[in-house]
């Protein structure tokens, strides 16, 4: 059997994989987090409950309306996406000026709220979501089977994560938004509404938070706690990236899901802290992480 390092081959490789499906989730999640705080300089601490949200209303499209995965796909980032924007209107809007601190109180109280109403009402044990028919079963790459939904996680995290890049950083419209959050009252001159850009901004992020719940469904059991046991990393995933970098968030993100993949594989006792090793090391070289501007 061939061997890597000592490692069985075919174990090697269903770790990388394995980390390129965490990656996958862990880029989508701060991609929104990166969305949200570079445009609107909000921390939201809820991002993980929006997350486990999305998960939800998937699952509960499927249980009680009898909705398939391809619908949901579409329909559970619309719903938290909506549900972040009355978020915005009713209290986030009040705390742009203030000092972050404020957004980030504020949204880990949210964050409390919303996994303690999941929480209520379906306890804490997790509610399993089957992988739909068209993505079941396994590809045989010669070397590893690789699970057909596994491989979509990939995929469908890619196509999102980099054509927001794209919209963002190469469009007019990304300009447009950037515009408008770092020079509101020019950009309200030409007759753009400000206020109208920040709410949509704001619900796009979370709708992102929104959609990685969907892919996680089938993977983990739909848990009130899904949320709360990611986000932790996540937030190390943007702070090493760079606070508010788009593109820092996608490469960190899959990253540090294979780096943490493959120390599982070597050294698993340190695969629960590696990220935090990295985002240490990160801070102590380049404070504005590995991607993010110094000011």
């Amino acid at each position: 059997m061939t061997e890597i390092f000592g490692i069985p081959i075919q174990a090697f490789l269903g770790q990388l994989l394995l980390g390129l499906v965490n990656g996958s989730f862990y880029a989508v999640l701060s991609l929104g987090l990166a969305v949200i705080f570079g445009l609107l300089n909000i921390i939201n601490f809820a991002h993980g409950a929006l997350y486990m949200m999305g998960a939800f209303v998937t699952w509960m499209g499927l249980q009680y309306l009898g909705l398939n995965y391809w619908l949901m796909l579409i329909i559970s980032p619309i719903v938290v996406g909506i549900f972040g924007i009355i978020i915005e209107r009713l209290l986030l809007k009040h705390l742009y000026k203030l000092d972050h601190l404020y957004g980030l109180l504020l949204t880990f109280g949210l964050a409390m709220l919303i996994e303690g109403l999941f929480r209520s009402l379906y306890g804490v044990s997790g509610q399993p979501y089957n992988t739909p028919p068209a993505l079941q079963g396994a590809l045989n790459l010669g070397f590893m089977f690789l699970p057909v939904y596994r491989g979509w996680v990939i995929v469908a995290s890619l196509i999102v994560c980099f054509a927001t890049w794209f919209v963002i950083e190469k469009t007019r419209l990304g300009a447009l938004l950037r515009a408008g959050t770092e020079n509101p009252k020019l950009v309200e001159a030409f007759g753009v509404n400000v206020p109208l850009v920040v709410t949509i901004t704001y619900g796009f992020g979370v709708g992102l938070a929104g959609f990685a719940g969907v892919l996680a469904a089938p993977v983990l059991q739909v848990s009130p706690l899904m949320g709360s046991n990611l986000i932790i990393v996540v937030f190390a995933v943007v702070v090493i990236g760079g606070m508010g970098s788009i593109l820092g968030s996608i490469v960190t993100g899959l990253g540090l899901g294979v780096i943490e993949g493959l120390t599982k594989v070597f050294w698993p006792q340190a695969s629960n802290t590696v990220v935090f090793i990295i985002m240490v090391i990160v801070l102590l070289l380049r404070p504005a992480g590995l991607f993010g501007k110094e000011k």
